[in-house]
């Protein structure tokens, strides 16, 4: 059950998805996973795509498998693997600073003006890679990725490894995400979640909005204290 925090200015740290909130390599998954796919004699689509949001390589892979109905061995995995991540890095070790998603560097900006804590959560095991060429590292406290964790999202781990390493407990922190499986972490880390796209796709948060560039931390602030009144009048 997602945990309603008490009261708004309980809120001390921000947890961060880094594909489809902070930047959009989502585009650049999809290239490098098609190509796979068509080596391996099948289509891949951006519908087939969806499934793979949020989750890490070695499962994406494995869903990418069930969708071609194939069963390779580990090795044959390994390399399927490694060759998508160099596929995948050949796009993204051209980023550009101006490739941060409209209001993500402000809102990182607004949070540290109101001494809440930063953390990535992400899957991508080049997550640090992404952040130094988009320079906003240093807008983030803590960074855990897929280097640092075992479980994939939809297990909590990632989120709750963030707020130790952020010295907060989980209530206390709000996570934004824009994949259902990333959601569905957050509500078993027990932290309030915002999605970032579809509502549809994202029901299980506790609101959806359209980006970062739609919010600010006194916004966020405004939200929860209506959340927690609520919760309250319940």
């Amino acid at each position: 059950m997602t945990m309603e925090p008490n009261n708004a200015m309980m809120l001390k740290a921000c947890l961060f998805d880094l594909d489809g909130v902070i930047v959009d390599t989502a585009r650049y998954h999809f290239i490098a996973w098609r190509q796979i796919a068509t080596e391996l004699g099948f289509d891949f689509t951006e519908e087939h795509n969806e499934r793979l949001k949020g989750v890490s390589r070695t499962r994406s892979l494995e869903i990418l498998l069930e969708i071609g109905g194939l069963s390779l061995d580990d090795e044959a995995r390994t390399h399927l693997a490694q060759k998508k991540n160099s596929l995948y890095l050949q796009y993204v070790l051209k980023m550009r600073p101006d490739e941060v998603l409209p209001g993500a560097r402000e809102f990182l900006t607004d949070c540290r003006n109101h001494r809440l804590g930063t953390g990535l959560g992400s899957a991508s095991k080049n997550a640090i890679t992404i952040l130094n060429l988009l320079q906003i590292t240093d807008l983030f406290d803590v960074i855990v990725d897929g280097n640092k964790v075992i479980k994939a999202k939809p297990d909590p781990e990632v989120f709750l490894t963030g707020a130790r390493d952020l010295g907060v407990l989980p209530r206390q922190c709000v996570v934004f995400e824009d994949a259902a499986a990333g959601i569905e972490a957050a509500v078993a880390a027990g932290m309030f979640s915002v999605g970032i796209g579809d509502p549809a796709v994202l029901a299980k948060a506790n609101f959806v909005t359209s980006g970062l560039k739609d919010l600010s931390v006194a916004t966020l602030l405004a939200r929860l204290e209506h959340q927690s009144s609520r919760a309250s009048a319940a």
